[in-house]
């Protein structure tokens, strides 16, 4: 093999491990989607926290969320 053909091979290789990670990213990366209604008082409250907090509202929304399971399987 020529080193030409070894680079090229050699870049082939990782042109297929970026793709992989990047699908990989994706796939951790995906969230599910929930629709939530909430009350003007609770969203006012979520979104006064989250600002404290440097927060996205539905980050805050989130952080809650996983803080609550914490709990829960903590408790179990």
């Amino acid at each position: 093999m020529t080193p030409e053909e070894r680079e090229q091979a050699l870049l082939e290789r990782l042109r297929r491990i970026e793709a992989l990670e990047r699908e990989l990213k994706a796939k951790e990366g995906a969230k599910k989607q929930v629709p939530l209604r909430l009350s003007n008082t609770l969203w006012n409250e979520i979104a006064a926290w989250a600002e404290e907090d440097f927060r996205s509202i539905n980050g805050q929304i989130e952080y809650i969320l996983t803080e609550a399971v914490r709990k829960r399987k903590g408790s179990l």
